[in-house]
């Protein structure tokens, strides 16, 4: 029985990638110069954390690392910003990137589907929803049913195992 699994997965070296691209620009961009700045990434807990003297150079610096994500192929939408905080002389600032489908998430796209009235069947299985068809045909309006609705859900979805 055909069948594929729909996930939600971060490239791990492509983060590293983007991070040691970020920090390459910190080091020679004008506005940084004499600057201790810097991103640190925490690969066990998918975190990016960034250091600066002020504020507004924090938000700068999100926007140089939303340019190294993008140039690297990743969804800016898996990226949560959480809220600038100081610390002694320092402005903090962690960037949590969310990897995987929790519960809500799967309900919804298992939801999402049974909406479109196909002849599919979704289940969740641990952090995938596996969907299977009898016809290659249902199984692609299905992909193609989530991918119009993936901008509602928050979080970037990928399609693999596409198994006849």
């Amino acid at each position: 029985m055909p069948s594929f699994d729909i996930v939600s997965e971060l490239k791990k070296d492509e983060l590293q990638n983007a991070v040691d691209n970020a920090n390459r620009e910190l080091q020679s961009r004008y506005d940084f110069r004499g600057v201790e700045a810097s991103y640190t990434l925490v690969k066990a807990e998918n975190l990016v954390k960034l250091e600066a003297n002020e504020d507004f150079q924090i938000q700068q610096m999100d926007d140089i690392l939303m340019q190294k994500l993008i140039k690297r192929g990743i969804e800016v939408t898996c990226a949560e910003f959480k809220d600038i905080t100081r610390s002694g002389k320092r402005s903090l600032q962690q960037v949590v990137f969310k990897e995987g489908i929790d519960k809500e998430l799967g309900k919804k796209i298992v939801k999402l589907i049974k909406d479109a009235k196909l002849k599919v069947d979704a289940k969740m299985n641990d952090d995938t929803v596996r969907v299977q068809g009898k016809k290659r045909d249902d199984l692609q309006a299905a992909i193609a049913a989530v991918k119009a609705k993936a901008g509602d859900l928050g979080q970037p979805l990928q399609f693999n195992n596409f198994r006849d």
